[in-house]
């Protein structure tokens, strides 16, 4: 099965974007911001994660840099940042900085089930054919 990792430092919005998985049938992980979610994707290696941008102790892009630099075998875990920050450049800076997709608050649940959805295709085929994300 699944698991995704949620990284948001706001409650409400983070187990809505929980609940919602759960309904589809994932498995969940939360964190409350980019130190916390490190720390859970080293613990756990989830398959993918949705995570925030802009979070106290370390941001979604100090995050994702952490990973690259230090974790590299965590590298191939598709990141979805789900962010206020709505801006064209922002977008590119993330995709850049190594997520596999944007997706803009206020959250479009359907949109973001699409990038789930598309993402788990790509894991699930990966699996089959022993090659990785």
């Amino acid at each position: 099965m699944i698991t995704i990792l949620c990284i948001d430092d706001e409650a409400d919005i983070r187990s809505l974007i929980v609940e919602e998985l759960q309904e589809a049938g994932f498995n969940t992980l939360e964190a409350s911001n980019g130190r916390e979610g490190l720390e859970v994707l080293i613990a756990k290696w989830p398959d993918i994660v949705i995570c925030d941008i802009t979070m106290p102790e370390m941001d979604g892009h100090s995050l994702i840099a952490e990973i690259q630099v230090n974790y590299p075998d965590l590298t191939n875990i598709p990141f979805i940042f789900l962010t206020a920050l709505t801006d064209r450049q922002n977008k590119l800076d993330g995709l850049k900085a190594g997520a596999a997709d944007y997706l803009t608050k206020p959250i479009d649940f359907d949109l973001l089930m699409a990038k789930v959805s598309g993402c788990v295709v790509r894991i699930e085929n990966d699996r089959k054919t022993g090659r990785s994300f």
